[in-house]
């Protein structure tokens, strides 16, 4: 058994396939609202394998000059996120074991050459609510580690349904997409894997 650090769950199979279509279909609305785009490294520029959007008050972006960071506003539009949808609140409150919801819905689309590298989700103030991962489309490779970037990892498979929760000791371990297994699922049309990670950015006032 995979023993990962205290605070992470894997809930495989959590969402069935009639809830998975579901939330396609929410998400082509919010993309057809604030559409996908390639984000960059900061100080670099280098795209990332990724493409992005997403949804709620504020949403996480990166770019050359300004690096990681929430703001309220799409960077290619300059328009408002849309709004989280009860779906993924619904979610939220059933696994999220927090008092107040989530402020930010990162929406990744990965193509079957996509990856991810290690690292950790640290650009939030609130540290204590935890990060929601939720995976639609073809299975990947999901690899998680410690706390430091050279703390020994684990790997497990993500298939179409299957949920992540990083939180307590675990809320802030290095983890990434080493690869997307193509053909793996019939749920995108085109292929590919959606990522939806639930957020809370600030802490409860």
């Amino acid at each position: 058994m995979l023993e990962f650090l205290s605070g992470i769950r894997h809930l495989p199979g959590y969402l069935d396939r009639a809830r998975q279509e579901a939330l396609v279909e929410v998400i082509r609305t919010i993309v057809a609202e604030a559409p996908l785009y390639v984000p960059v490294m900061p100080g670099t520029g280098k795209p990332m394998s990724v493409r992005m959007t997403n949804c709620g008050p504020l949403g996480w972006v990166t770019d050359k000059e300004r690096g990681y960071r929430y703001q309220p506003t799409h960077p290619a539009t300059g328009r408002r996120w849309p709004d989280l949808p009860q779906e993924l609140l619904d979610i939220w409150n059933d696994v999220a074991g927090y008092d107040k919801p989530p402020e930010a819905c990162l929406i990744n689309f990965y193509s079957d050459e996509a990856r991810m590298g290690l690292h950790q989700d640290k650009d939030e103030r609130d540290l204590q609510a935890p990060v929601v991962s939720i995976s639609l489309g073809n299975s990947c490779l999901f690899r998680v580690g410690g706390l430091s970037r050279n703390d020994r990892t684990l790997s497990v498979k993500l298939s179409s349904g299957d949920l992540v929760v990083l939180g307590g000791e675990g809320r802030l371990c290095f983890h990434g997409v080493d690869r997307i297994h193509p053909a793996t699922s019939t749920l995108l049309k085109n292929g590919g894997r959606i990522n939806l990670t639930l957020r809370r950015v600030n802490p409860p006032s």
